[in-house]
């Protein structure tokens, strides 16, 4: 069973969408659940879903790791012609899942009480991105 989530985003920060594939896999009963995001600027991340600053202080962390290419601690990079946040939003998404794996029982997602599941836009303009689901049952 396959199918694409897709999620809107507004600039950089995590972008919940559990409730999303919890209703895609209801009833399937025993399996797991693979998704992948198709893009090289954007991360999934299974993060909590309790407290919104989280949220923020993953999104402020990786920023202050991997600053925008126009800070002078980013000189050496040379990718810099689709803008300043371009080349960083591809070194986060290479240091972030791109994937994950989630099983699924008694027809429900297995996570934990406090997790969500997220995409992290790093780039700084709105993108459409797509997360291709494949639910393989047992």
């Amino acid at each position: 069973m396959q199918t694409t989530f897709t999620i809107q985003t507004k600039g950089p920060g995590l972008y919940e969408f559990t409730t999303e594939v919890a209703a895609w896999v209801a009833g399937q009963g025993e399996g797991l659940l693979t998704l992948f995001i198709r893009h090289t600027s954007a991360s999934l991340l299974i993060q909590e879903n309790a407290d919104p600053e989280v949220q923020t202080d993953l999104t402020a962390y990786f920023d202050r790791l991997v600053p925008p290419s126009d800070d002078p601690s980013m000189h050496y990079l040379t990718h810099t012609y689709e803008g300043p946040d371009d080349m960083p939003a591809h070194i986060k998404a290479a240091m972030m899942p791109v994937s994950l794996q989630i099983p699924i029982s008694g027809g429900r997602l297995a996570l934990g009480t406090w997790q969500g599941i997220y995409v992290v836009e790093h780039r700084r303009r709105p993108h459409r991105r797509d997360v291709a689901a494949m639910l393989l049952k047992a």
